[in-house]
């Protein structure tokens, strides 16, 4: 039986333009009655449209941004944040600062980017937030992400010694083509861990875990759910791992898979 739904949010929830099909929201409401807990799990950040979405899909309940460097529970404000090292930041803010890179760092509810560009407007207006640039070092709170914008084949701007210390998740959003969102956070932190964290937040077990992706950041959290679910639009590495297909993001993809674990509850 499905008891809990993780749903990515871009490729998933949200697909050309930054568009949700009509067919969600109904077919949100529906698994919410049928008592199914619902919780996204999302490379952005946890403000902004990702956490409207969270709202819309569980106003009470635990959520997952930042490709797991930010678990939350809406009302409360409870998290299970992890900060990336200081001298790490340190190294990958200079490289920025030296090369132009398009760099943003993130806290649980706020991130700072400081180059003015056309990308980074695009990105704040695709996270639903106004842009601002603004010092790294005027940021709140402890940094849980650190994120390269790269275009085209735009090699990353990473070192050996670094990724070591890191998880490194590159994802896509259909309203942004051409354009990859390569996510840094501590090693071991991705959306797997969310899944397990926020599952174990409702004492629910992984073999009753929904998740819903399209992305290879969503790779390893499908490996570890009972029933991983992969939209039509998917990447090759997603699509590998899924145990079923479902339509694509602008056709309503999402619906189909919400309806799949409402039918009976849960499939197998």
């Amino acid at each position: 039986m499905i008891r809990l739904i993780c749903i990515d949010v871009d490729g998933t929830i949200v697909g050309t333009g930054g568009a949700v099909h009509d067919a969600v929201w109904p077919a949100v409401d529906e698994a919410r009655a049928r008592g199914l807990r619902l919780a996204i799990c999302s490379g952005r950040p946890g403000f902004g449209l990702a956490r409207d979405y969270a709202a819309r899909l569980d106003p009470a309940g635990w959520h997952s941004f930042q490709n797991g460097a930010s678990v939350m529970q809406l009302p409360s404000g409870g998290s299970r944040s992890h900060a990336l090292p200081p001298a790490l930041l340190e190294s990958l803010v200079a490289r920025s600062r030296a090369r132009g890179l398009l760099l943003e760092l993130y806290s649980d509810l706020s991130y700072a980017v400081e180059q003015d560009s056309p990308l980074a407007r695009a990105h704040a207006r695709l996270l639903g937030v106004p842009f601002h640039a603004r010092a790294f070092d005027s940021l709140d709170g402890a940094v849980v992400r650190a994120q390269w914008i790269l275009e085209g084949d735009q090699p990353l701007p990473l070192e050996p010694r670094e990724a070591a210390q890191l998880d490194v998740s590159p994802s896509a959003s259909p309203a942004m083509p051409g354009i990859t969102f390569v996510s840094l956070t501590p090693s071991g932190i991705d959306k797997a861990w969310a899944v397990r964290t926020i599952a174990a937040q409702y004492a629910i077990a992984l073999d009753e875990v929904m998740y819903v992706g399209d992305g290879r950041n969503d790779v390893t959290a499908m490996r570890v759910a009972g029933l991983a679910i992969a939209m039509a639009n998917s990447e090759p590495e997603a699509l590998a791992v899924a145990d079923r297909v479902v339509g694509d993001v602008d056709e309503g993809g999402l619906a189909d898979a919400l309806r799949l674990a409402v039918d009976d509850h849960g499939v197998r």
